[in-house]
């Protein structure tokens, strides 16, 4: 039994429209998902926390990208999770490494480990950030403080 060729053409279209949908919600929910857990958004919460790292990106506005699936540094599983969470701010961008284990007792998740690294190659501990640099104003008014005495 022979099949007209047109019969095929719309069925190759409707199965490739088909699946790349359902790859699309799968992408979209898989994202959400991670940007829902718990682990992504102590990470976030501590990078918004350091203004040293804030001013380095240029932030507010702050934009939390997808994070890529196929990185092999992002792991998660039930009791450990590591991603690597894309990052810009108004002046650069970066990736904010971080490290989460779930307490066993309370099955909350604790960070262990949360570093943006810029672009330009510097490394921003978050957990142990370094001390914001004083601004123009503040050095001249030391300065003169310390000339007064």
């Amino acid at each position: 039994m022979r099949v007209p060729i047109h019969h095929l053409q719309r069925l190759t279209i409707f199965t490739t429209v088909l699946t790349g949908g359902g790859v699309g919600t799968m992408y979209y929910l898989m994202q959400k998902n991670f940007a829902g857990s718990e682990y992504h958004q102590l990470a976030v919460r501590q990078l918004k926390a350091c203004p040293v790292a804030m001013e380095s990106l240029g932030a507010p506005p702050l934009r939390v990208h997808n994070i890529h699936l196929t990185d092999r540094y992002n792991r998660v599983d039930h009791q450990a999770a590591q991603i690597k969470i894309p990052v810009t701010g108004s002046k650069t961008g970066g990736y904010l490494y971080t490290c989460s284990h779930r307490e066993p007792q309370t099955h909350k998740w604790d960070l262990k480990q949360a570093e943006l690294h810029l672009r330009e190659g510097s490394v921003i501990d978050l957990l142990n950030p370094p001390p914001r640099p004083a601004t123009p104003e503040e050095s001249t008014l030391e300065e003169d403080m310390d000339k007064w005495l």
